[in-house]
């Protein structure tokens, strides 16, 4: 049957693309009030074509949150009749994106998704629509190959706030999770370690993301007036951003690193074994004049197996055209920490809360909120349904498949692992240069119709 669906799949790739440029032009940006309707919009476009292509039950779910009390809805989806003694798959992605600025950087308009090179651009090309709709066209093709059934159960479940800490499908599974039980979550929002290389992702760092605020006087001052005695809210956040971390990049909090676990010796030297040109990342992927960082370790170590400490803007005060002499009364900065094994959202959000509050200088109030966390996590390669991924992906590209780490997070991962006892399989197909989060985000097409045959072949192997 595997044969039928994949030579369907390879009729309708014109098709299966020109859909996913739709998609790609609603603006679903997850974390701007302003595109509310464009995230519920492209919600009701996955529903609708789950329900097209056969799917049963397809419904959206309501969710709320402390940090999104109105959140965006869940796509839901199953088909169930394939038989008790077969194995339930479930699916996963995100339809939402991250915004799209500094727009004057993209050569083509985000949402305006445009070929070049082989490859499509558009922001959520690769995070997560173009992997995602991998998902729903290798089911439309299982139903087209065998007169409307699928080999194995499948459920189906699409969340809209992944690029927000993903609150919303995580209390789902906590208070739902009976209605998400399968066998194994099949996961494609991760990348390939190079071209042409077939790659499991088996680790993820999992993340804090907080506001740190200054508040200084009760409003804005003349800093001709005041400047000398009233407390400027900027430069005591400097002084505290400065004192996160040494030169050396290692992070100064104290008991941050107590519990951070360190990768097993045969995943080191499986990494060294990976082809990795430093040289060529940091020029191709980076370009930066160098590359930073704790001394000590290798560069896949820095990024997979070791936290971080990152300051992503600081917002506030005067940033206009021309001069206003102003001492703001607030400023803030948004700090994220990456996590690894042994380390705990909660425990990490506690020391760094403490630390910042002892080193707040005179004359200011200091805030520190948590936006969202997710935890690290480390999956088992000792299951039947990696094997059958890395046999998958080893017939479609010819070569062995590869097991790494990534280092970004996916927070519902660590939910299926830990809530449900799920194994996860993170089976992605995107490229290490196809700008996740930033302009000119793309998917490389021979990829995305080599990531639906690689399903294709999964599902056959796992009905087997």
């Amino acid at each position: 049957m595997s044969s039928k669906a994949i030579e369907f799949a390879q009729h309708q790739q014109e098709r299966f693309v020109e859909e996913l440029k739709s998609l790609l032009r609603i603006p679903s940006i997850s974390t701007l009030p302003e595109h509310v309707g464009d995230v519920r919009r492209a919600a009701g476009f996955i529903a609708e074509e789950l329900r097209r292509i056969g799917m049963e039950n397809v419904r959206l779910i309501e969710t709320a949150s402390a940090s999104h009390p109105n959140g965006h809805p869940l796509v839901y989806a199953d088909w169930l009749r394939a038989g008790a003694d077969r194995p339930t798959v479930l699916c996963y992605g995100h339809y939402d994106v991250q915004p799209a600025e500094p727009l004057d950087e993209w050569i083509s308009p985000p949402f305006e998704p445009t070929e070049r090179n082989g490859n499509l651009y558009a922001r959520g090309a690769v995070d997560d629509k173009g992997q995602m709709w991998m998902h729903v066209k290798a089911l439309e093709s299982l139903f087209a190959a065998n007169e409307g059934r699928l080999p194995v159960n499948v459920r189906v479940i699409v969340e809209g706030e992944e690029e927000v800490g993903g609150e919303g499908i995580a209390a789902f599974v906590r208070e739902h999770g009976d209605q998400l039980r399968a066998d194994v979550a099949l996961v494609s929002d991760t990348e390939m370690f190079a071209p042409d290389l077939p790659t499991l992702c088996v680790g993820l760092r999992g993340m804090i993301y907080t506001e740190l605020e200054v508040r200084g006087g009760r409003t804005d001052l003349h800093s001709g007036m005041y400047g000398g005695t009233a407390p400027n809210p900027f430069v005591a956040l400097a002084q505290i951003v400065t004192k996160l971390k040494d030169e050396e990049g290692r992070i100064l909090i104290p008991g941050f690193y107590d519990c951070v676990a360190r990768p097993t010796e045969e995943e080191l030297k499986a990494w060294k074994a990976l082809p990795f040109d430093e040289e060529h990342y940091r020029k191709t992927e980076v370009g930066s004049s160098e590359l930073t960082g704790e001394p000590g370790y290798s560069v896949l170590e820095r990024t997979w197996a070791r936290p971080t400490l990152d300051v992503h803007g600081m917002p506030g005060g005067f940033i206009g055209a021309g001069a206003k002499t102003v001492i703001p009364a607030r400023a803030l900065a948004k700090i994220s920490m990456r996590l690894v094994p042994d380390q705990t959202p909660t425990e990490a959000f506690a020391q760094y809360k403490a630390y910042v509050e002892s080193i707040a200088p005179r004359g200011v109030e200091i805030e520190v909120r948590l936006i969202h966390s997710g935890d690290p996590i480390v999956v088992s390669t000792d299951n039947p349904y990696v094997r059958a991924a890395t046999t998958a992906m080893r017939e479609v590209f010819g070569v062995e498949t590869v097991f790494v780490r990534g280092g970004g997070s996916i927070p519902i991962v660590g939910d299926f692992v830990r809530e449900l006892g799920m194994p996860t399989l993170m089976m992605g197909f995107g490229l290490p240069d196809d700008n996740l989060h930033a302009p000119n985000e793309k998917f490389h097409l021979a990829n995305f119709h080599r990531g639906i045959e690689s399903i294709l072949r999964f599902f056959s192997l796992v009905a087997a």
